[in-house]
């Protein structure tokens, strides 16, 4: 069930949102040749707990999982979407990170996600990054009371298929508040109008991931999420408030 967030649990979400970007903003300046992802994830757990937070991920399990997560942060490589685990493997020219990262502040949790390049990479991988990064900003347009979720998916698809990539349509954005994943479920894509009403309290996860590829993808035995044909795919989100004046991204 949807739940509405009052003004002053938004307010509340707004606070660990500005943590939660804070952190992300650290860890992309961190990104570099030669760094070993388990680093990054180390810093990310340091830098929630220093500002009086906790970790989301740490020890979550979501639905359909083996067993819980055992980091703070997903560091995901190239072909590897989402949930990829940290570990001693050491950043190389060319490769592409996706960092998601989660944190619970005062009982409400956060969730974000960016991609960032290590050093020189393709410029299609560029491209890649750059159109991902302005689906989100076109999902998030469409996140106003009165509009669908169908109306973000379905905005999210135009854009990325018009740049010639591909969605990844077995991951989806979700609700959140009180709970990491909450209703509704965002996908992206689909049709305008479709799916549940958005009402002015509502506060969703809306995260485009994106490949050059078909999309498709498999999930291997430590949970992580790859594309099947190899190819790169891309991951941006934000946390955003359904209020009266239009959508409020809180982890900015």
């Amino acid at each position: 069930m949807t739940t509405i967030k009052t003004p002053h649990e938004i307010a509340i979400m707004a606070e660990g949102g500005k943590m939660l970007a804070q952190v992300l903003r650290a860890l992309r300046a961190e990104v570099r040749p030669g760094i070993e992802t388990l680093e990054l994830d180390k810093l990310a757990h340091r830098l929630i707990k220093e500002a009086d937070a906790e970790p989301a991920f740490l020890n979550y399990r979501p639905t359909g999982s083996r067993e819980a997560y055992p980091f703070t942060l997903c560091a995901s490589l190239n072909d590897c979407v989402v949930h990829g685990r940290p570990s001693k493997y050491k950043l190389q020219e060319g490769d592409v990170l996706k960092l998601d990262l989660g944190l619970k502040h005062k009982g409400f949790y956060l969730d974000s996600a960016i991609t960032v390049a290590v050093g020189e990479i393709s410029q299609e991988a560029l491209k890649l990054i750059k159109v991902t990064e302005e689906s989100l900003a076109v999902g998030i347009k469409q996140a106003k009371a009165g509009k669908t979720v169908g109306d973000i998916g379905a905005a999210i698809q135009k854009f990325v298929e018009k740049n010639g990539f591909s969605v990844v349509r077995t991951l989806t954005g979700h609700g959140i508040g009180r709970e990491l994943h909450e209703d509704p479920q965002v996908l992206n894509f689909g049709y305008a109008g479709d799916g549940e009403k958005l009402e002015v309290g509502m506060v969703i996860a809306i995260e485009p991931m994106v490949a050059i590829g078909s999309g498709a993808t498999k999930t291997l035995a430590d949970d992580s999420f790859v594309t099947t044909d190899g190819s790169l795919a891309v991951h941006f989100e934000h946390t955003v408030a359904i209020t009266e004046r239009g959508p409020m991204v809180l982890t900015k």
